[in-house]
């Protein structure tokens, strides 16, 4: 019997899937930039965001989102700034989001853990057919500017002062940049959870830099390698009765881990061949030296 034959199954791939395409479309970005944790960070300040959301007994995905945002474009002006204090300013913001959001959570009336952990390490099986809606819209505006600004946006994660020079808006583009980071941390609170996230944005680009040259190759790599490990940890959680989020990420590492091992493997036996066939032509040392003694007769 299929797993896929019930409807929860199939949302909860398709919402893997489009989570799957659109974060390493993103994530490409943050790792040119350096900021390959900017995603988990995100994540604890829309924690704040959620226990809002139960606070107030409105949608926690909608709070999630406003307050994720303006976590984000905060994260962005300071880093901006670039100021000694601008790592500490970060951490009180990174766990002070997270600090908070356990405490709206307490004081709401929806107690009890399995709310917050179903949003920091996700509930993919209880993904509803709104949510599905909210995370396909959301996740296509991401893809469109990721895919649409390719050029703009890599010139500014390359090299912001020349971009800057060139006349792009430097700014805007930093800011839609944070935007769309808490846009996808966001949706993605249903599939990975909010402390997953960020492994998902990094390790399909990390797994396609192993193997590709060139952004453009590396960014459809990464895209291609996402939607693979979604599918993959979906069918493996289903089958195994596991956490989705978290077998998603496992699956992610291993493939990480099986691209590095074989491309140094595979670069080794290249060295070695190499080596044997600068060698062969060469000829053998002994062969140009003439005997010291003449055989005997």
């Amino acid at each position: 019997m299929s797993l896929f034959q019930y409807d929860f199954m199939l949302r909860a791939l398709a919402g893997a899937l489009v989570i799957g395409l659109s974060a390493p479309a993103l994530g490409i970005y943050l790792v040119q930039r350096r900021m390959s944790l900017i995603g988990d960070g995100v994540g604890h300040v829309a924690l704040t965001g959620v226990g809002i959301g139960l606070l107030l007994n409105t949608s926690p995905v909608l709070t999630a989102v406003i307050v994720s945002a303006v976590g984000a474009v905060a994260i962005e002006l300071v880093r901006e700034r670039g100021r000694t204090s601008g790592d500490l300013a970060l951490a009180l913001l990174f766990y002070g989001g997270i600090a908070g959001g356990v405490m709206l959570v307490g004081l709401s009336s929806n107690r009890g853990n399995a709310n917050l952990t179903s949003y920091l390490f996700g509930a993919l099986t209880t993904t509803a057919p709104e949510d599905l809606v909210v995370i396909v819209v959301i996740a296509a505006v991401v893809l469109v500017a990721m895919l649409g600004l390719r050029p703009a946006l890599f010139a500014i994660c390359h090299d912001e002062e020349y971009a800057r020079v060139s006349g792009l808006p430097v700014r805007a583009l930093n800011l839609l940049l944070a935007a769309t980071t808490a846009m996808t941390v966001t949706i993605a609170m249903r599939t990975v959870g909010l402390l997953l996230i960020s492994a998902l944005m990094v390790i399909p680009v990390a797994t396609a830099q192993q193997v590709t040259r060139g952004f453009r190759s590396t960014m459809a790599a990464a895209m291609a390698l996402g939607v693979l490990a979604a599918a993959v940890g979906v069918w493996l959680a289903g089958t195994a009765d596991t956490a989705p989020g978290a077998t998603i990420v496992v699956v992610s590492i291993a493939g990480f881990l099986l691209v590095a091992l074989g491309g140094a493997g595979w670069r080794g036996f290249r060295r070695r061949s190499a080596s044997a066939t600068a060698a062969e032509s060469s000829g053998s040392p002994l062969e140009h030296v003439a005997p010291l003694v003449e055989p005997r007769r």
